[in-house]
């Protein structure tokens, strides 16, 4: 094998892999199983919508892919990683909460409460990360924040702070905040939920440029426009488990399980 052959060898296997997958995924808050065993694959550059009703498990699943929470069984791997754990021979090894840390830098998260610092600006928010956790010098850090304002339409805003915000534009930074640590991945827990109607086609807008530009996301969402339109794949969950899935003209428009019809019914 040649130098270049070698070199390319490890981009093959990382193109060749899913980004997420997860195998009987189950998790338990106390005598209450949320997760009962989640299957659910996802390539990279794909998008994929998280689809059900509210306590379906959809937010747990999302935030265990983060190691925000500890799954109880099954397995779950990230870039070929598996989440909050190593093997070694035969065994599985919990990760120290360094190494953990380390990993989520990678996955980048934003929730339906935006979570800014409150005493700090949009740009403060955005360079606050690269500056202390990844040791960007704060110029740069600086340069790149206003690069991703005006790439989610803020760069007027960069000096105010979060409660002189809209909760759409406080969302985008939230969502700018993310991408300035260069994810591989990016996880949106009903980013649009918390917003009055008017706000929710701009930060719907940022996500769709995201997609287009070939990012890796897992959507949980109850805007079925967004996922008929940009998602690669939709999975709808109940009661734990993954009643369906498959893209969105077959999950949206000819759905099988009547569960999900039932759900669609009332939400399309």
């Amino acid at each position: 094998m040649t130098v270049t052959e070698k070199a390319a060898a490890p981009a093959a296997e990382r193109a060749g892999r899913p980004m997420v997958r997860a195998e009987g995924v189950t998790k338990r808050y106390g005598p209450i199983e949320v997760l009962k065993g989640i299957d659910l694959t996802v390539a990279p550059g794909e998008v994929t919508c998280l689809l059900g009703p509210s306590g379906s498990g959809k937010s747990t699943f999302l935030r265990c892919i983060n190691h925000l929470e500890r799954i109880d069984g099954g397995q779950l791997w990230v870039d070929g990683d598996l989440v909050g754990y190593r093997r070694q021979g035969d065994r599985l090894h919990e990760l120290k909460a360094r190494e953990v840390a380390r990993r989520r830098r990678d996955i980048g998260m934003v929730f339906q409460r935006f979570n800014l610092f409150p005493h700090l600006t949009a740009l403060g928010n955005i360079i606050e990360a690269p500056v202390r956790v990844l040791g960007t010098p704060r110029e740069a850090a600086r340069a790149e924040a206003m690069r991703l304002l005006e790439r989610v339409g803020l760069a007027e805003k960069a000096g105010s702070y979060p409660g002189q915000l809209s909760g759409g534009q406080q969302q985008r930074v939230a969502i700018a905040r993310a991408l300035a640590m260069h994810p591989k991945l990016m996880l949106f827990d009903e980013p649009t939920s918390a917003l009055d109607p008017e706000l929710v086609g701009d930060v719907l807008d940022v996500m769709k440029g995201l997609a287009a530009d070939g990012m890796t996301m897992v959507v949980v969402t109850h805007e079925m426009g967004f996922a008929r339109e940009v998602a690669d794949s939709v999975a709808f969950l109940d009661g734990g488990v993954v009643v369906e899935s498959g893209t969105p003209a077959d999950v949206l428009g000819d759905p099988r399980h009547e569960r999900t019809r039932a759900f669609l019914e009332k939400v399309l």
